[in-house]
């Protein structure tokens, strides 16, 4: 059936047997002159990146990027989808702190059915995969003795593999130690078919508590064979730190690159000599950080009067030391964050802000917190090259750091050789009394020079077209 490209159907939707992508700028650019590409998809891999017009289309579906850059999807390595689009729900967190948003969900908890948790993680997942996200981590509260949210999302997550993959982790919100049967919670989370094991160890009720949580998580995944990625340190509290003994569990163990440990918040508030020790003993580990800076900014910080702590771990700083680190949505739509749309750019906007990198080679480092960091941490081939998986996104801008600026559209969303997703850029024009002026968001408008593509001529003219030139 022939549709055109501004719409999303299951129509649009070729067989794994045929794409091409013309006039491509292939990350990573690196803020350089990059030639674009075509890129040829066969079945679900890229067959090749050749130079323009090299590959006829014959009856492949076409696109054409037009100087769009082309990039790994981005990968949201942390977010609670057991929670999205529960704000104000019995109530709204007034205070923004973590505290009332923990206690608000456990409110909220009991009222959870199989169906209420389905309908809103598929929303706000749909909401990712249109902007590009091709790879979720979600934590899954598992302090319920009936883990009905745990059941529904594994079920979500086999329906929607087509779209996306999804991770589950199994996650205590309210502590291993300090919930009843906890211990078997966790477990019993894991034969259910969840892919992570969680933790929350600064949560438990004691230091000691932490630690023995901290020794159980390594004890589950040895015998489980599952990787860790747990909550660690998201407090202000420089005294909080677990993060050490994750770190020395990870290399006795032998696990390096198999461990996230998401927020270490308490990292922006551990003295210096403390912090660069700490950021040695995480690189030899290979423990990988997730930041969560929309949420981290708002909920961390709250009892200070001035100067305020920007509440965000050392990003900047785990990044230069040579340590993995990935930046993640945390919430959308629930009592810890009442905002949010589901989009890694609106949180790699937030993170390059607070971090201050913004050197022009930082930019184009902190994109890899949203596509290939995280993707590694998570052991999933991700990239853009001849044999990989055809997972790509052409979004509709430049180049990464202009997609840092403009948060642009997701033009069109490939999994597995198979157009998933679509989005028609905006067009904006100003009505001076010479006629409608467009408006690019780019500097070169004004002065003549090269805006760069996507041209704004072509904005909303593009097409999916076969290789007869027929709208699919």
């Amino acid at each position: 059936m022939h549709t055109r490209a501004g719409s999303v159907t299951p129509e649009v939707q070729v067989a794994t047997t045929g794409l091409i992508v013309r006039n491509a700028r292939i990350h990573p650019t690196r803020g350089l002159p990059v030639d674009p590409s075509d890129v040829l998809v066969e079945g679900d891999r890229i067959a090749a990146i050749e130079p323009p017009g090299s590959s006829p289309a014959g009856d492949r579906l076409e696109l054409d990027a037009d100087g769009r850059l082309l990039s790994p999807p981005l990968v949201d390595p942390h977010v609670h989808l057991d929670a999205v689009l529960t704000v104000g729900e019995p109530r709204y967190n007034e205070s923004g702190t973590l505290i009332e948003g923990i206690q608000t969900w456990a409110e909220r908890k009991p009222l959870l059915t199989h169906e209420d948790v389905k309908s809103r993680a598929r929303t706000a997942i749909l909401w990712e995969i249109a902007q590009g996200t091709g790879l979720i981590r979600s934590h899954v509260d598992v302090c319920d003795p009936r883990l009905t949210a745990l059941r529904a999302l594994i079920e979500l997550r086999d329906e929607l593999r087509d779209l996306v993959e999804i991770q589950l982790i199994a996650f205590p919100q309210d502590g291993i130690l300090s919930f009843p049967d906890g211990k078997e919670l966790m477990r019993e989370a894991m034969r259910l078919g969840c892919d992570v094991i969680g933790g929350i160890p600064h949560y438990e009720w004691t230091r000691e508590d932490g630690v023995e949580e901290v020794h159980f998580l390594f004890d589950l995944a040895r015998d489980t064979g599952a990787p860790i990625d747990l909550h660690c340190d998201e407090t202000d509290d420089e005294q909080s730190r677990f993060l050490e003994v994750v770190a020395a569990r990870t290399m006795r163990d032998g696990m390096g690159g198999r461990v996230v440990a998401g927020h270490t918040t308490a990292m922006g508030s551990y003295n210096d000599a403390y912090a660069f020790k700490l950021l040695q003993i995480l690189k030899v580990a290979g423990v990988t950080i997730v930041a969560n800076p929309l949420d981290n900014i708002v909920l961390q910080g709250r009892f200070d009067t001035y100067p305020k702590r920007r509440g965000m771990t050392r990003v900047k700083e785990l990044d230069a030391a040579g340590v993995n680190v990935a930046c993640g949505h945390d919430s959308i739509m629930d009592p810890w964050y009442p905002l949010g749309r589901g989009s890694m750019l609106d949180a790699l906007s937030m993170l390059v802000h607070v971090s201050q990198m913004t050197g022009r080679s930082e930019l184009f480092r902190a994109w890899e917190m949203v596509t290939m960091n995280p993707a590694r941490a998570a052991e999933v081939e991700w990239g853009v090259a001849a044999g990989k998986p055809a997972n790509f996104v052409i979004f509709d801008c430049v180049d990464e750091a202009e997609a840092i600026r403009l948060r642009p559209a997701a033009r069109w969303v490939v999994r597995h050789g198979r157009l998933v997703a679509e989005t028609e850029p905006a067009r904006s024009v100003v009505h001076e009394s010479g006629g409608a002026q467009p408006v690019t968001y780019r500097r070169d408008e004004e002065r003549g020079g090269r805006a760069g593509p996507p041209s704004q001529a072509n904005a909303g003219q593009d097409r999916a077209t076969s290789g007869e030139g027929v709208e699919r």
